[in-house]
């Protein structure tokens, strides 16, 4: 296909009233376009993004799943890149993952060169070699985590003024996974740093697939340029409206998509259906842990089903050998977690399966979007429950995903231990820093602004930063905190827990947790990892490695639990919701249908349309507030202040229930209630090994590390619905 001179004559105008946006791009990409890509059309989230992102808007674009956000996103900043004549790095492209950073170099760099530029990688699994030659000669577009980028700022051996001086533009992929955890604050906090350093505003594009309240996240990701710089949410294959109320009733029809629900009991269950349907398809399933990856795994082999797995825990090599043969082969499966739910391309799927059931809406739609890509083809999942309670789970979110409803991105509240790592940071990487003029540095973004005061003064009082005439710098505590490997502990926002490396001969599996090499056994020690089992032979404690060779059977997988926040409300009432006979708007197999009638019977005392219910059974009682671990957390803190004898106090809610005290009368139980509603809802108390693991805790006084986990476990808002609803009394009799 050639492209008309017309056409490419109109590439050369400048967009004007109703003019195609596409003649607005530069001539060369334009051509590239048509005659290298072979496109007849750019999809519309496409077009509609060209005139935004030249003219320099700040922007979040959405759309499904390989709905073509990355070219949506370069086209326009590339277009820009040759008109302006940007120089040197101009434009950096950031991934939750390095996987996904992988997966998408070759991709970027054959844009970038159709005009004469380059796209490069870099993170901690790229040689130092090819890290020192982008530093004497930068790429144009470069492609990197946060985590990496502040290891550049703060290394002595990168000039960070003269590497990120043409720094123009930043697109942050799948922006939502940043925006609803600690590594959201800590990006916003590092593209104000950058912004210091290239001495203008940078714009900002962000790509999703699924939020919910899309113009609270593009105002999020404009950080300090929020009320002064344009912006503008793209998102024309998707409602760009906020979220419904989980409880509003939804379409009348469900969402299109081939989604079944079935119940098969456990993961050996899991394996057999899996193996039995679906032959001669390419199939990816997920599951929400490493153990059941490894577990569906070596299950499935042993059924002689091609089987290739991803997880976290496996090698780099070994994700990457997983990855590469499965998208290049047919009938297989490869079993992973969420690592394989952010867009990297594992070639053409048939279908996903999904055991048990993600936490949110978000999550399933992004899954459920690596299918139906193919014409005539449509978006699938099959749900494989393995207990009743994940039956439960996954209908209830179907429930949701059928009333059009996706979660809200909330950001974490009060990101203090970031403030003291980002005043760390910056010491690190102005070497002194005026004791006045610091809140600049992050050109008063909240809460690195004047506001982190409090905060400096403990650094300084704890000798975690120094002072001399005016100006501040790395101190001695510092250093023996978070000193090692060059100051490396203070580049990434999240805590990794301590694991052994696992070889086979010279072959590096992955990594484990150190309890499956220190429990008491009589046995030989053996191991579960990349789907097969291993008879430990040798391990090295003082270098954290285990040496292993392979046996037929019988190794244990294990990691630690990384510390779930449960279920939300909205998820909760819904699965409340699917008790009081509400059925998800999918197929149900014969076996989905008999466990939810069990559970149905199971818990149909259980529950109320109009509030909660207190079952007293054999002088136990648990109230049933189906509102979510938050609330209910907040619940029990706010009645355990208000009478310490109505609670159990050696239990921690659930999702669904609060365990009351043995023998709690009515009238007791109704005045701490009345009580609580009358005052304000209180912080729940952070265990103290929470608050050991908080990163960089060490660097906040005790209190205030407290209040930053009471704060994230407290939801107000959802305990005051809770408390102002009708209790039902269930006694033995009834």
């Amino acid at each position: 296909m050639t492209v008309e001179p017309g056409r490419l004559e109109a590439a050369n105008a400048p967009a004007a009233g109703g003019d195609e946006p596409f003649t607005a791009l530069h001539p060369v990409i334009a051509h590239h376009i048509v005659n290298t890509l072979g496109w007849q059309a750019l999809r519309p989230l496409q077009q509609a993004t060209i005139r935004p992102l030249l003219e320099g808007e700040d922007a979040v674009l959405l759309a499904p799943t390989a709905g073509g956000k990355t070219e949506a996103a370069c086209f326009p900043l590339l277009s820009a890149m040759e008109a302006g004549r940007w120089r040197g790095l101009s434009v950096l492209y950031l991934c939750p993952i390095k996987a996904l950073l992988n997966n998408l170099e070759s991709r970027i760099d054959r844009y970038t060169g159709w005009i004469g530029r380059r796209a490069a990688l870099w993170h901690g699994d790229v040689a130092a070699g090819a890290r020192r030659a982008m530093l004497r000669e930068p790429p144009d577009v470069l492609l990197t985590t946060p985590e990496s980028l502040e290891a550049m700022l703060v290394s002595v051996n990168v000039d960070h003024r003269e590497l990120f001086r043409n720094l123009r533009a930043v697109v942050v992929d799948e922006v939502h996974a940043f925006a609803g955890d600690d590594r959201g604050w800590h990006l916003l906090a590092i593209l104000e740093r950058l912004s210091r350093i290239a001495g203008r505003p940078i714009q900002r594009v962000g790509l999703s697939a699924t939020v919910g309240n899309p113009q609270e996240l593009l105002h999020w990701l404009q950080g300090s340029g929020a009320q002064t710089r344009p912006g503008s949410v793209v998102a024309p294959d998707l409602a760009a409206a906020d979220s419904a109320s989980p409880t509003d009733a939804g379409p009348a029809t469900p969402p299109p998509g081939d989604i079944e629900l079935d119940y098969v009991g456990s993961i050996e269950n899991a394996a057999l259906v899996i193996s039995s349907l679906h032959k001669g398809e390419k199939r990816l399933v997920f599951c929400d842990s490493r153990r059941q990856v490894e577990q569906l795994g070596e299950a499935l082999r042993a059924r002689e089903v091609t089987t290739f797995l991803s997880h976290a825990s496996l090698s780099a090599d070994e994700r990457r050998r997983s990855e590469a043969a499965f998208a290049d082969a047919r009938d297989c499966v490869i079993v992973a977690t969420s690592t394989l739910e952010l867009g990297i391309d594992v070639g053409d799927l048939d279908r996903v399966i999904q055991i048990d059931a993600p936490t949110t809406v978000a999550s399933f739609l992004q899954r459920l979007g690596r299918t139906g890509r193919r014409p005539g083809t449509v978006r699938n999942c099959l749900f494989l429950a393995t207990s009743e309670h994940a039956l439960l789970r996954a209908a209830g979110l179907l429930l949701l995903w059928g009333r059009g409803w996706v979660e809200p991105v909330v950001p974490p509240t009060e990101p203090l231990h970031l403030v003291a790592q980002q005043l760390l940071a910056c010491c690190l990487q102005q070497g002194t820093i005026g004791d006045r003029l610091w809140p600049a540095e992050w050109n008063g973004l909240a809460p690195f602004d004047a506001s982190a005061l409090p905060i400096l003064d403990y650094l300084r009082a704890a000798g975690f930063v120094d002072e001399d005439g005016g100006q501040l710098f790395i101190g001695p505590e510092a250093e023996r905190n978070f000193g090692r490997r060059h100051f490396m502990e203070l580049t990434a926002s999240f805590t990794a827990p301590p694991q052994f490396t696992v070889f086979a001969g010279r072959a590096e599996l992955g990594q484990i947790d150190p309890a499956l090499l220190t429990e008491q056994t009589e046995q030989p020690r053996r191991l579960l990892l990349a789907g097969r089992s291993w008879q430990v032979t040798h391990i090295d404690f003082s270098h954290r490695r285990c040496f292993v060779e392979p046996v037929d059977s019988g190794g244990r997988a294990k990691w630690g639990s990384g510390g779930s926040a449960g279920l939300s409300m909205a998820l909760t009432r819904a699965m409340r919701d699917v008790v009081l006979a509400q059925n998800p708007p999918v197929k149900l197999t014969r076996r989905a249908v008999s466990a939810l009638a069990d559970i149905r019977a199971c818990h149909g005392d259980r529950v109320s349309a109009e509030g909660t219910v207190v079952e007293s059974l054999d002088g136990k009682a648990r109230w049933w507030t189906w509102g979510g671990f938050r609330v209910n957390l907040t619940l029990q803190a706010s009645i355990r202040e208000l009478a310490d004898n109505v609670l159990d106090p050696e239990s921690t809610p659930s999702d669904q229930w609060i365990q009351l005290s043995p023998g709690v009368s009515h009238d007791t139980w109704h005045t701490a209630l009345a009580a609580a509603r009358e005052s304000t809802p209180k912080r729940p108390t952070p265990d103290e090994r929470a608050i050991r693991g908080l990163k960089f805790s060490a660097a906040l006084p005790n209190e205030v590390a407290r209040y930053v986990l009471a704060t994230r476990l407290e939801d107000g808002p959802g305990a005051r619905a809770v408390l102002t609803e009708p209790v039902r009394w269930l006694h033995d009799h009834q």
